[in-house]
């Protein structure tokens, strides 16, 4: 077994809040390392917030963002964990909705928003452009002078790549609506070998949305195996929506981890820890997905050599068994730890109160199928 420790947390962040939303990001990165995860998956846009609207269109909002990802990077934050950051990203005169993926203070990469979502409660495209899918090739985005004073970095590859550990585990992400389109990007990304895939969502509740967001995200592992990491703003952000969290983690069709839909804590941290090999057995028994993964593009590689993944065989970790297949009171490793940060001076809240306030938390009101 190649077993390697997730994690994915729910934010309770505010619009155009730098300074609480950067405090918060914090914690749950630190609850995380806590846990012994080597990477931490977080919402969309979580450093200005997602419901910032036409504030995206000032160039104000962009600085403020790359001066809380500086001070992420300035400090050892991102030191030995893989951190999976959301925010508002202007290249070549364009803004991008992206995930910044860090690691020991460095930049490794930048993956743009595909496909924007344009109905309902939201108006994505009034405020981005999406990133063309067919691009394959990686772009050089010069990095503002804010990044380049703290770690003396000035570019950093954007475009829809993927990361290899040292230890030959491959990741790679895609952001909220990209689950919900019908040629989602996860699709090729299964049948390109890659074995854990994330989504860092800015998804408000309605009634049956957590149901389907659950069956999306089991069918996306089930058909063509591998790993599923996903994360959800929590709570209200200023404008009239209610985020309703519940971020989860899936492997080869079955969720074996999902925290609170409902929860009061400003940072929920939850963790599973997922065996690697399983997925590439479960992956090559369907012969009918290696007949079309032989022919499928292969998306950029971005090598992240100083991270390892696969815990080491001292560590004494085992793999998180799927939620419906645990007998009742049976132990297993915690997979949610909340961290009622109600205020700064209760951010450095231990990640022991923490796991007693998940523990007496109501279960998601929406459970699973």
């Amino acid at each position: 077994m190649r077993l390697v420790t997730l994690a994915t947390c729910s934010l309770n962040q505010w619009a155009l809040d730098f300074v609480g939303n950067e405090r918060r990001i914090r914690e749950s990165i630190r609850l995380a390392r806590e846990s012994g995860a080597s990477y931490r998956l977080g919402p969309e846009l979580e450093i200005p917030g997602y419901g910032c609207e036409d504030h995206f269109l000032e160039m104000d909002t962009f600085e403020h963002s790359w001066a809380v990802l500086a001070s992420l990077l300035a400090d050892d934050t991102t030191h030995g964990i893989l951190c999976d950051i959301g925010m508002p990203v202007m290249h070549r005169g364009v803004r991008y909705n992206c995930r910044v993926f860090c690691l020991d203070g460095q930049i490794l990469l930048i993956r743009p928003k595909l496909h924007l979502a344009d109905d309902g409660n939201y108006r994505e495209p009034r405020w981005f452009t999406a990133w063309p899918a067919e691009r394959l090739e990686l772009e050089d985005c010069a990095l503002p002078e804010a990044v380049r004073d703290v770690n003396g970095q000035s570019h950093a590859p954007i475009g829809c790549g993927v990361l290899v550990s040292e230890d030959g585990v491959s990741l790679a992400t895609e952001t909220c609506e990209e689950l919900f389109t019908p040629r989602s990007p996860h699709i090729a990304l299964s049948l390109d070998g890659v074995d854990i895939i994330a989504n860092g969502s800015g998804s408000h509740h309605e009634l049956r949305k957590l149901h389907r967001r659950v069956d999306l995200i089991r069918s996306a592992t089930s058909k063509g195996g591998g790993v599923y990491v996903y994360s959800n703003q929590q709570g209200c952000d200023g404008g009239r929506l209610y985020y309703d969290g519940c971020a989860l983690v899936a492997c080869n069709g079955a969720v074996v981890a999902q925290g609170s839909q409902f929860g009061v804590s400003e940072v929920e941290v939850v963790t599973a820890v997922v065996d690697v090999d399983a997925v590439r057995s479960f992956r090559m028994a369907i012969a009918s997905r290696s007949v079309q993964a032989r022919t499928q593009p292969r998306a950029p590689r971005v090598p992240a050599r100083a991270l390892r993944m696969v815990a080491s065989k001292a560590s004494r970790v085992a793999p998180t068994p799927p939620l419906n297949e645990r007998p009742e009171g049976a132990a297993c490793p915690p997979r949610r730890i909340a961290s009622p940060t109600a205020a700064p001076a209760a951010a450095g809240a231990t990640a022991a109160a923490g796991a007693a306030a998940a523990a007496a938390a109501a279960p998601a009101a929406a459970a699973l199928p």
